[in-house]
């Protein structure tokens, strides 16, 4: 898998899949990180992948990656409960902890075919030089949140994060339960004076719902949308959205479900991933943290999404091309990246699967398969800004790091 021009062909890949398209037996010419070409071209340096199959690179779209720590930690509690007991452990985690949990965070996405994810934690810069080091893509800020930050020391933190080549700073707001009003318009300005946007856990739990209701008059994206957020937000969890809300959110960043930690937490509601659908809103899925999931897979999170709709629903509208379009083509439309697609001119993000641990290995089932059948264990690498990672690599890295980490927690 060693590539040395910037520009070689991907040749004879057994199937070449993305939202819009199956290709068989076909070449992806990439150069200088881009892809140049689909179909039977040959340039630069030959790489034979007919034992493989390239789909675009996957989007977490709501992770808090430096929870790695506190995998396994206060798990059996609903969320208000597990969440104060989060905000205990966070108040005095060591900084090195933050920084070996975001990058043994990093490591695991990347051995599940992610190649982009946003982040939602108080290290984004950290984030900042993952990215450089792994080219994984990362939209990452600092997070409001009144019991922990002053608003002030989080938008002078804010500022001093700059746009790189795979790093894109946003902010970050934990929720309209954790801040007061005046902290979700100081984020309002924040975002529009630095030309970005807003990425905030919204209407998760009844108990939300009712305590903003009582607070406020209104429902919590009703609330976002009249103080002037909605057009700059990615609304996360959204279990307890009010239909007409939904209407709220056409002109959103994203919607982003996160079906495994929602059930975990016992969160309850259902998220309206059809219905979003159906009105044009941006939807895509997040793994949350690895307090909550407690996997970082979005392999494993796009089987459990379809599941949770239809036990939800009692219907089958919400297919397995939903949520895989929700993880590539959505997911960099929220970050605003031309990705997601295997098309000429998109970014060479992708992940490589080996065709041997998809099966029956048939074009018409390849979707399906992915969705309901495949992990983690069938990617055997992924192709970043063009540049190959293979797993091998990326589980070596990880495990001298996980390491480290168990030694630093027995110490505590």
């Amino acid at each position: 898998m060693e590539i040395q021009n910037k520009t070689y062909t991907l040749r004879n890949c057994r199937f070449l899949v993305d939202s819009e398209k199956i290709m068989e037996n076909s070449n992806i010419v990439i150069n200088n990180g881009l892809i140049e070409s689909i179909g039977k071209e040959i340039e630069g340096d030959e790489l034979d992948c007919s034992k493989w199959i390239i789909t675009p690179g996957f989007v977490n779209s709501h992770v808090h990656s430096a929870m790695i720590p506190l995998r396994g930690y206060y798990d059996d509690a609903e969320l208000t409960e597990w969440l104060n007991k989060m905000w205990e452990f966070e108040k005095s985690m060591q900084r090195e902890l933050m920084k070996l949990g975001s990058e043994i965070s990093v490591l695991e996405m990347l051995s599940s075919g992610t190649t982009a994810f946003v982040d939602m934690y108080f290290n984004p810069d950290d984030i900042e030089k993952l990215t450089e080091k792994y080219e994984i893509k990362a939209a990452a800020g600092y997070t409001f949140l009144d019991s922990l930050f002053s608003p002030e020391e989080v938008e002078e933190k804010q500022y001093q994060l700059k746009k790189c080549k795979n790093f894109f700073p946003i902010v970050n707001v934990h929720s309209v339960y954790s801040v007061e009003e005046k902290t979700l318009i100081r984020a309002k300005e924040l975002a529009e004076k630095t030309s970005t946007w807003i990425h905030i856990h919204v209407s998760e739990t009844r108990k939300e719902i009712f305590d903003n209701k009582k607070k406020t008059g209104k429902f919590p994206v009703e609330y976002l949308h009249d103080l002037g957020l909605t057009r700059l937000v990615n609304a996360v969890h959204l279990g307890w959205i009010a239909n007409w809300e939904i209407d709220y959110l056409k002109e959103a960043k994203g919607a982003t479900h996160c079906p495994t930690s929602n059930m975990k937490l016992a969160t309850a509601g259902a998220y309206p991933f059809y219905e979003m659908l159906t009105k044009g809103v941006n939807v895509t899925l997040g793994t949350d943290g690895a307090a909550s999931n407690n996997s970082l897979d979005i392999i494993r999170e796009m089987k459990t999404a379809v599941l949770l709709q239809r036990h939800s629903y009692w219907d089958t509208r919400v297919k397995a091309l939903d949520v895989f379009k929700a993880v590539t083509e959505n997911g960099y439309k929220l970050l605003g990246i031309k990705g997601g697609k295997i098309k000429e001119g998109y970014i060479a993000d992708l992940a490589i699967f080996d065709s041997s641990s998809i099966y029956p290995l048939l074009k018409d089932r390849i979707i399906s398969n992915i969705v309901y059948f495949a992990t983690s264990e069938a990617i055997v690498g992924t192709i970043n800004n063009g540049k190959i990672t293979k797993k091998d690599y990326i589980l070596d890295k990880k495990k001298k790091l996980v390491n480290k980490l168990n030694e630093l927690l027995n110490k505590i």
